[in-house]
């Protein structure tokens, strides 16, 4: 008696699903095709897809708003708050293919930044999953899907289950994007410091080097110890290097260093 086939007509309808994919590889409506069938089995409100490179990252397809227009509060990462998405940070610091939450790369102390209160609550509001496909040692192309609830671990282990799938149909797709095949290479991102510094922001002394990187450790949400830890300082010289930048700056709050980040951004 030959083995049974424990197929279900769920299997059927995604593979199926997959095989329309392929067919549709060429087509501009892929991505929307893409999300549309992932939000079957895992339900998101919003999506992107982007490559992370050393400068602004490259969009190449985004959801919809409900107006239709288009996202101001993207537009403003799209200008410099990418600079603290720790997505962004932990694909610059080790880039590499695979499935990431929000858990998985945020800092510390990210829910407490006012990146976190100003822009991710409201853009994203609860949580978010990159699929990651690294195309070469500087680029790598990312699936981004927010959703206004927590995904449950039923979610990410289906999510993980069909990785393979959705990494060889993006890896795939990209044959076919003229925007990162013949665009210009991406605009490099300006040195941090000086997009702190910018002459408009009227400051006259400059941060140093370490100070500068304190600043956006901080901004994107490490504490203290996480800054020591990824600078290969000790905390109290973190502590020191904060104090030296709040005099500088003439400031006294975090949230005073974030909106001096935002005017260098305009």
């Amino acid at each position: 008696m030959g083995s049974e086939t424990n197929l279900t007509l769920q299997d059927v309808a995604w593979h199926d699903a997959v095989g329309r994919l392929i067919e549709n590889l060429d087509q501009p409506h892929f991505w929307a095709s893409m999300t549309r069938l992932l939000g079957r089995y895992v339900p998101v409100d919003s999506w992107v897809v982007l490559i992370f490179n050393p400068g602004r990252p490259l969009v190449l397809a985004e959801s919809p708003t409900e107006e239709g227009g288009t996202d101001s509060l993207f537009q403003d990462y799209l200008k410099g708050l990418y600079l603290l998405d720790p997505f962004y940070l932990a694909n610059r610091e080790s880039p590499r293919s695979g499935l990431f939450q929000l858990d998985d790369v945020a800092p510390e102390c990210f829910e407490q930044t006012d990146y976190y209160q100003r822009y991710f609550r409201l853009n994203v509001v609860a949580d978010e999953i990159h699929l990651n496909v690294q195309l070469d040692p500087q680029r790598t192309l990312s699936l981004s899907l927010g959703s206004r609830c927590r995904f449950s671990q039923e979610q990410l282990a289906l999510l993980r289950l069909i990785q393979p799938w959705v990494a060889g149909l993006m890896r795939q797709r990209c044959v076919f994007e003229q925007a990162s095949n013949s665009a210009p290479a991406a605009e490099p991102s300006t040195d941090w410091q000086e997009r702190l510094l910018s002459p408009t922001l009227q400051i006259s002394s400059a941060l140093s080097t370490r100070e500068a990187e304190v600043a956006q450790l901080m901004l994107s949400g490490c504490s203290n110890k996480e800054i020591a830890r990824k600078l290969a300082i000790s905390a109290e010289t973190v502590k020191v290097h904060r104090k030296h930048m709040y005099n500088k700056l003439g400031i006294k709050s975090q949230s005073e260093l974030f909106l001096l980040f935002l005017q260098a951004q305009e």
